[in-house]
């Protein structure tokens, strides 16, 4: 699905659009999130774990081996929360399903962040995240989507 789209954009001269699953992962009133390494690219900002599709993955598949890499967890993928297209000021762009997790198995453990938490869901704002993940963090602390 997304590679054909990249190379498309790609052979028009536009910058790729990267396709990614991100997991909200809820327990009661929380949600887990991450905090990207000093190391990496928007160092420090928060996010929700997940990350780019491969080629032959659907977003489902995707979510499950990343969440699996950097978390040791086997999640459940429940249903879709929100579609979010992110265009960045670089002009590279993002393309990122949110699913909800509400089963997993076993301990998440902290494999590639720089720190990660359970935050109330009414807390969220308060936290630095991505530009792309602004709006939908203000939907989930005002309680619209879930």
């Amino acid at each position: 699905m997304g590679e054909t789209v990249e190379q498309n954009a790609e052979a028009n001269g536009a910058k790729t659009i990267r396709y990614v699953a991100a997991a909200l992962i809820l327990r009661g009133d929380e949600v887990f999130i991450c905090q990207r390494r000093p190391d990496q690219p928007m160092a420090l900002k928060w996010e929700f774990p997940g990350g780019k599709l491969e080629p032959g993955e659907t977003a489902e598949q995707a979510l499950v081996r990343e969440l699996q890499e950097e978390l040791g967890i086997t999640a459940r993928i429940g249903p879709s929360v929100i579609n979010v297209r992110h265009t960045y000021r670089s002009g590279g762009a993002v393309d990122l399903q949110f699913f909800a997790v509400h089963e997993f198995e076993g301990d998440i453990q902290n494999i590639i962040f720089h720190d990660v938490r359970w935050v109330p869901l009414r807390e969220l704002t308060s936290y630095d995240f991505l530009a792309a993940d602004r709006n939908l963090i203000r939907d989930l602390a005002a309680g619209k989507l879930l």
